[in-house]
Order: structure tokens, then C-alpha cells, then sequence
């Protein structure tokens, strides 16, 4: 199959109309690329924050409001689109209201009328502490026509256990959309991803944000490169990179994967992380803490 990964600046639109026609060009683009898998980045839908004008969009609580209430109109938009190019579209990140408190969730939308989606499980600091947005409901697995599927958001790929999960429930292909303002923020998300590809022996696709919005402050600045990532083995290059974009530079950033390959690379690898992962448990349990002195005879 062929995956695509978006770079996605935050744009300001001063109508409906003008986020339609820039989500529909860059789907066309994918699909044009004979994509089947395209993926949107954390927080990208936060751009409609601008349809409620500079005020709204400027603030915080405020322009957490007004994407949650414009959501049902763009998952509508996703779903068209992704029926009409006959493709798997991992939407753009959004604030979602699951009680009290709105939740970060990513909607996952299929060629023949499928939804369905994922909210994120850890929150950043800045989430917590000053956007107040919590974690969400538990992590999903989509089995779909062209693999299983996992998603972990940003902050999400930084935590082993999480990916692991999602790969003993049979995840093939993990994707990753993040946000993040500084270069040290999209490293850690990328060390992150190409991390769990290599535990879990399975691709990884990481979608950022990328460029300046200054009108939103929550996605003000956004640092980052697309890219495909796999386990640095057999059948794949050995530098673990499928696919990479230029940094801070909007665009697609395509790879063909093959599921078998995957399966192959877990059976037959040169290592076997997915296989040996229970190895640690004994080790683990048996640490040894010693006062470390000169030796003496």
C-alpha cells in the first residue's frame, strides 16, 4: 500500500469555504499519489478556530469551543472525501467535549463510510496545566482492509507501553500526528516513533504541524518533518527511514509498505524485538542493587 504523511501549516480562513477547499486540494494531492492511507497532525483542525474570528481564535477556552462545535461539519467533509477518493484518512486532531472537559481526538475515516476514532491517552504538561484538556477514552485497534491500525498522538509515541498494547492487540502500522512548537519537542516525538518501529517491528507514520500561526496561541509556532518510519531491518533500510520530508516545510511525504514485509521482519528479523519483549519481565524483576567498591584480591 502506499502512505502518506501530511506536514500541515495552520492556516487562518476567513470562511467555510476556504478550509474546504484547502482540505479537499491537499486530499486530492494524496490520492493524485494513489495514497490509501493519508495522515492529518495533532491539532490541525485547530485552524477553524480562525472561522470565529481573531478574538476567539486568540483565546484559549475560546477557541477550544468553537473547533469542538465546528467538528461534526468537518468529519462530515472528511467522510465525503474519503469515500469519493476511496482512501483511509487519519483526520487532523481536535478538541472534543466528553464531559466536563474537552478530550484531544483524531477521527479515522474509511473509503466505504467508516468512522470511528481515537482520543489521546497522556497529556502534555501544557495540556494539563494550562489548556485543561484531559486524557480520553482507551486505546482502539482498527482493523481495516489494509492492515491493523493504531494511533498514538504526540506525546502518546513516548511511552512504550502504550505502542506495546497496541502491537500484542496485532497493530501493523502505528500513526503518529503530532504538534509541537520547539525542535527539541518534534525530536522527542520522532526519537519516540522511530522507537516504537523499532520495538515493535512495525511502521510508524508521523504527521506534524508545521509553520506560524501566531493568531491561535495554542498552535502558534510548529516545529517538525514528515516521515515514515520501520524497524532498521531486514526489508526495510537501515536506517529505519522510509520516507522523509524537509523540516518545517508543508507538504505529503509518501512510502509504499508492504504488510508482509512486517510479518516477515517479526518471524525472521535479524533481531526479534517483538518476539523477545517478554524477556525483559525476568530481568527486571531480579535487579541487583550492589555498592560498587575497588576490588580487592
Amino acid at each position: 500500500m502506499r502512505i502518506a504523511a501530511a506536514a500541515y501549516p495552520i492556516d487562518w480562513h476567513d470562511s467555510w469555504s476556504s478550509f474546504e477547499d484547502k482540505l479537499s486540494a491537499w486530499v486530492a494531492e494524496a490520492a493524485d499519489a494513489k495514497a490509501e492511507l493519508i495522515v492529518f497532525p495533532e491539532y490541525g483542525a485547530m485552524e477553524l478556530a480562525s472561522l470565529a474570528g481573531p478574538a476567539v481564535a486568540g483565546d484559549l477556552e475560546g477557541a477550544l469551543r468553537a473547533v469542538s462545535d465546528l467538528m461534526e461539519r468537518a468529519d462530515a467533509l472528511h467522510a465525503r472525501l474519503a469515500i469519493e477518493h476511496g482512501m483511509h484518512i487519519l483526520g487532523a486532531s481536535a478538541p472534543a467535549w466528553a464531559g466536563e472537559r474537552p478530550v484531544n481526538r483524531a477521527r479515522l475515516f474509511g473509503p466505504g463510510g467508516q468512522t470511528d476514532f481515537q482520543d489521546k491517552q497522556i497529556m502534555t504538561r501544557f495540556e494539563r496545566e494550562t489548556w485543561d484538556v484531559h486524557s480520553g477514552n482507551a486505546l482502539k485497534l482498527f482493523e481495516t482492509s489494509l492492515g491493523r491500525i493504531g494511533v498514538l498522538i504526540c506525546y502518546d509515541a513516548e511511552f512504550p507501553l502504550l505502542a506495546r498494547a497496541l502491537v500484542e492487540a496485532g497493530a501493523e502500522i502505528l500513526l503518529v500526528p503530532s504538534c509541537t512548537d520547539t525542535l527539541a519537542g518534534y525530536w522527542r516525538v520522532r526519537v519516540g516513533a522511530m522507537a516504537r518501529a523499532l520495538e515493535g517491528q512495525c511502521v510508524v507514520v508521523h504527521a506534524p504541524t508545521v509553520g506560524m500561526a501566531p493568531w491561535c496561541p495554542a498552535v502558534d509556532e510548529n516545529t517538525g518533518a514528515a516521515a515514515i518510519y520501520g524497524p532498521p531491518d531486514i526489508g526495510f533500510p537501515a536506517s529505519g527511514v522510509l520516507a522523509e520530508g524537509r523540516m518545517t516545510t508543508p507538504g505529503w511525504v509518501h512510502a509504499e509498505i508492504d504488510i508482509a514485509a512486517i510479518k516477515q521482519v517479526r518471524e525472521s528479523g535479524q533481531v526479534l524485538n517483538f518476539r523477545h519483549w517478554d524477556e525483559q519481565a525476568d530481568r527486571i524483576a531480579r535487579v541487583v542493587r550492589t555498592e560498587f567498591s575497588a576490588f580487592s584480591p
